[in-house]
C-alpha cells in the first residue's frame, strides 16, 4: 500500500505540525504503506518566530520548508494522482489554515488553493480513503463542501478543554454541508461510508502521548478502509 502525504510547510503556528507529520508517517510505516509526501510549491502566508509567536519579515516556500520533514523527498503538489496511491493523509497545524485555505483569517468562507481542492476532491471520487488531522479537516470540508458529498469530520470536543474554539470550528464545517462528530484529542471519528477518518491531535489539550495513539489508531483506521 502506498499513501500520500500533505504538508502545509514545517512549524506548527505557520506549516505543519511537525509532531503530527512525523508520528503519522511513523504510523503509515507500521500498518504496511509506503509514503510519498507532497505540498503545494507556494509562498507562505506569513512566517512565524515558534520561540515568541511573533511574525518575522521574511517569506519562506512551502514545499521548501515542507522537505525538512520529508527529508528532502517531496513532491509538487501538481504531480499528485489518486490512481498511484491507496490513500491520503493530511497532518494538521496552522498551515492547512493559512497556506492550504485562509480559513484561519476569513473562517469557512475563505479561499481554498486550487490544486488542493482538486487533489481532494479527485481522492474522494475516485473512492480512496483520507486521513485528515487536528484542523486539517476543515480544508477537507472546504474541498468536499457545495460537492453534495456530505462527510462526517471531528476536530474536537466543544465539551472538553482546548486551546481553541471547537463549537466555533465545528459550526464552520457543519456551515459548508459537513456533519461534526465530538471526540477526545486519541478518538478517531470514521465515517466509513466515504472513506474518511478524522484526529483531534492537538486541537484539544493533549499531550504527545495522546496524540500518538490518536494517530496510531486513526492510520489502523485508514489501513481497514482500503479496498
Amino acid at each position: 500500500m502506498k499513501a500520500a502525504v500533505f504538508l502545509s510547510g514545517c512549524g506548527v503556528y505557520d506549516g505543519a505540525e511537525i509532531q503530527e507529520s512525523v508520528l503519522a508517517l511513523l504510523a503509515l510505516k507500521e500498518n504496511g504503506f509506503d509514503y510519498q509526501c507532497f505540498a503545494p510549491d507556494v509562498a507562505q502566508h506569513h512566517v512565524i518566530n515558534h520561540l515568541t509567536g511573533e511574525e518575522m519579515k521574511e517569506t519562506r516556500n512551502v514545499r521548501v520548508e515542507a522537505a525538512r520533514i520529508a527529508r528532502g523527498d517531496i513532491k509538487a503538489i501538481g504531480e499528485f494522482s489518486p490512481a498511484d496511491f491507496d490513500a491520503v493523509v493530511l497532518p494538521g497545524g496552522f498551515g492547512v489554515a493559512k497556506n492550504f485555505t485562509k480559513w484561519a483569517f476569513e473562517g469557512p468562507q475563505g479561499s481554498i488553493l486550487p490544486e488542493i481542492a482538486g487533489a481532494l476532491r479527485d481522492t474522494v471520487a475516485a473512492g480512496k480513503p483520507i486521513a485528515a488531522l487536528c484542523m486539517a479537516p476543515t480544508t477537507l470540508a472546504k474541498a468536499i463542501g457545495g460537492t453534495g458529498t456530505v462527510l462526517m469530520l471531528t476536530v474536537g470536543s466543544a465539551a472538553e478543554a482546548s486551546p481553541y474554539p471547537i463549537a466555533d470550528i465545528a459550526g464552520g464545517i457543519a456551515s459548508l454541508g459537513m456533519t461534526h462528530c465530538a471526540c477526545s484529542a486519541d478518538q478517531p471519528c470514521v465515517d466509513k461510508a466515504n472513506k474518511v477518518v478524522t484526529i483531534p491531535c492537538y486541537m484539544m489539550e493533549a499531550d504527545i502521548l495522546a496524540v500518538a495513539r490518536g494517530i496510531a489508531a486513526g492510520m489502523k483506521e485508514l489501513k481497514a478502509l482500503v479496498a
